[in-house]
C-alpha cells in the first residue's frame, strides 16, 4: 500500500522510505497497531512517563499512510458532539473539563512539537466560520450567544461583521463570520513523519508494511497477543488505533462506520490573490453550510480544501479505489472557486481517505485490564487534536491505573459505543444523512431561509442515546 497522492506527502522533505517489517516474535510491555496520531502519541507519552517501557508500533503500510497523514491540517478544539449533546449526556461539569482541555491542548500539541524540533508548519492563528448568506448569519449569531450562555468567553469565540472579518480574511458573499483562536494550521504528513522520528529516538520499535490479522485478548496466563502475517507480538496491553480502517479488523465490522472525506489542493497563489483573500495569520476557513467543508492556506501560499459528500460505502467497505471520487473532487474545486473567485491557475492535487464515526458520534478511549486490550478513536474528522488528547488518557490510564488525572476525567474515557446497525440499515442512513445535508444547503442557497432538514440532520447526528 503506498501513500496518497496528497499534497501533503509530495511536498515532505525527502522520499519515504519505509521501515522493515515485523519477522519474527516479539515480546513488549504495550504494542499499538497503527502509526498514525493516535498510535504515535500513544508511544511518544509512555515513553515519556516511563523510558523503562518497551513500546512496539505495528503499521500496515508507513506511518501516516491513513487519516494522520491525508487531513485538511486543522488542529482545532472542535468536538464530534454539539454541546448541547455532550451537556445531555454528561452534565455541565464534563462539558466544562472537556471544553478547557481541548482548547489547551491545541497549545500543548504546538509546545510539543516544538519540543520535539518537528517542523510541522503549525500556526495557531485560529479558525474563521463564514456567514454567506442571511440565514448563515442568523445562525451563526446565535451559536456564539449560546456559546457565551454556557461559558464561553468573547476570547474564545466572538462574531466578527463583514468589515471586523474582512481584516482577517474574506471569502466571497462574506456577511460575516465568528472567530475562535483555538485552531492552529499544521501540514499533517510533516508532523506525522516527525513523530515516527521521535519514537524511535526514544527507543519505541516501529514495524512498516506489517498486516495485523487478530488481536487476542489475554486469557488465564497467555498474555494479549498481536498476530500478523509473519510473526506475532506478546504484550501486557495492546492499543488498537486503527480509525476509519479498524473495520477491516475481524469482528470490527459494525464498530464504526468508514466516512470518505476528499481534498483538493491548488497552486502557488500570488501575493496579490493573498492581499486580497486574507487569511495573514493562516486562519483555517469555512462556512456555515451543512455539507462540512475545511480550507487553509499553506506555507508555500496554496490553498488546501476539503469536504464531505463522498458516499458511504455497503458493508463499511475500505477500499483504495475510494480515495478518488471525480464528481466529488469538481464539486470541490467549483466551491473553492465559488469562495474564491479570483483563484489563480489550476488544483494540482486531489486525494482523500477514511475517517471513522462512531454510531453515536462520541470518540473513545478504552482500557480493559482484564484482557489488556485498549483502543481510542471515533475521531469523525477531529482527530488531530483529540488524538493527542486520546494518547494522553492512554498513557496514564496505562501507567498509573489507580490514579484520577485531568486527562482520565474526560467525558469519553471508558465510554462504549453502541455498534451500528446491520445492513443495509446503515448504508441507507447514512447516505440519506449525507443527501439531507446537501439538499438543506441547496434549500437555504435558493430560498434564503432555513431547511426543516437541519432539524432532521440535528436528530441523526447529535441526538444519539448514550
Amino acid at each position: 500500500m503506498r501513500p496518497p497522492d496528497s499534497l501533503w506527502w509530495s511536498s515532505l522533505d525527502q522520499p519515504v522510505t519505509p521501515r522493515a517489517p515485523l519477522r519474527e516474535h516479539l515480546d513488549v510491555d504495550v504494542a499499538i497497531v497503527g502509526g498514525g496520531f493516535s498510535g504515535l502519541w500513544t508511544a511518544r507519552e509512555l515513553k515519556r512517563r516511563d523510558a523503562s517501557l518497551r513500546v512496539a508500533v505495528l503499521e500496515k503500510s508507513v506511518c501516516g499512510f491513513g487519516a494522520s497523514g491525508r487531513n485538511g491540517g486543522w488542529a482545532s478544539a472542535l468536538y464530534p458532539l454539539s454541546d448541547d449533546a455532550v451537556i445531555a449526556r454528561y452534565g455541565k461539569d464534563a462539558f466544562d473539563h472537556l471544553r478547557l482541555e481541548l482548547q489547551g491542548a491545541v497549545r500543548s500539541l504546538g509546545a510539543s512539537i516544538s519540543a520535539d524540533g518537528i517542523d510541522a508548519h503549525f500556526v495557531q492563528g485560529g479558525t474563521m466560520t463564514f456567514a454567506r448568506s442571511e440565514v448563515q448569519a442568523t445562525r451563526l449569531r446565535e451559536s456564539v450567544a449560546a456559546a457565551h450562555e454556557r461559558g464561553y468567553g468573547a476570547h474564545d469565540v466572538t462574531w466578527l461583521d463583514e468589515g471586523e472579518a474582512r481584516e482577517r480574511g474574506t471569502l466571497s458573499d462574506s456577511l460575516g463570520a465568528t472567530y475562535s483562536p483555538h485552531c492552529a494550521r499544521i501540514h499533517p504528513a510533516r508532523l506525522v513523519r516527525g513523530l515516527a522520528e521521535v519514537n524511535e529516538r526514544l527507543g519505541v520499535k516501529i514495524f512498516e508494511n506489517t498486516t495485523v490479522t487478530r488481536i487476542l485478548g489475554a486469557k488465564n496466563a497467555a498474555l494479549a497477543e498481536v498476530v500478523t502475517t509473519r510473526a506475532s507480538v506478546h504484550a501486557r496491553f495492546i492499543v488498537r488505533a486503527t480509525e476509519g480502517f479498524t473495520t477491516t479488523l475481524p469482528g470490527e465490522r459494525r464498530s464504526v462506520a468508514p466516512i470518505y472525506s476528499l481534498m483538493i489542493a491548488t497552486e502557488p497563489q500570488s501575493r496579490s490573490f493573498w492581499d486580497e483573500a486574507g487569511f495573514r495569520n493562516y486562519e483555517t476557513f469555512a462556512d456555515d453550510r451543512h455539507l462540512v467543508i475545511y480550507g487553509q492556506r499553506t506555507n508555500d501560499d496554496r490553498v488546501a480544501f476539503g469536504g464531505r459528500g463522498a458516499p458511504y460505502h455497503f458493508g463499511s467497505t475500505v477500499e483504495e479505489r475510494f480515495d478518488e471520487n471525480p464528481k466529488v473532487f469538481r464539486l470541490l474545486e467549483a466551491t473553492l472557486r465559488e469562495l474564491f473567485p479570483s483563484l489563480e491557475g489550476s488544483v494540482t492535487h486531489r486525494w482523500g481517505g477514511p475517517l471513522a464515526m462512531p454510531r453515536d458520534l462520541s470518540p473513545s478511549v478504552l482500557v480493559n485490564y482484564t484482557t489488556g486490550l485498549a483502543s481510542a478513536g471515533g475521531y469523525t474528522g477531529d482527530g488531530v487534536v483529540m488524538s493527542y488528547l486520546a494518547a494522553n488518557c492512554l498513557a496514564d490510564l496505562i501507567c498509573a491505573p489507580r490514579e484520577e488525572t485531568a486527562y482520565t476525567a474526560l467525558p469519553f474515557v471508558q465510554h462504549r459505543s453502541k455498534r451500528w446497525e446491520v445492513e443495509p440499515l446503515r448504508w441507507t442512513g447514512i447516505n440519506v444523512g449525507l443527501g439531507l445535508a446537501a439538499w438543506a444547503d441547496r434549500v437555504e442557497e435558493r430560498r434564503n431561509q432555513e431547511s426543516r432538514a437541519s432539524h432532521w440532520l440535528d436528530r441523526l447526528f447529535n441526538q444519539f442515546p448514550p
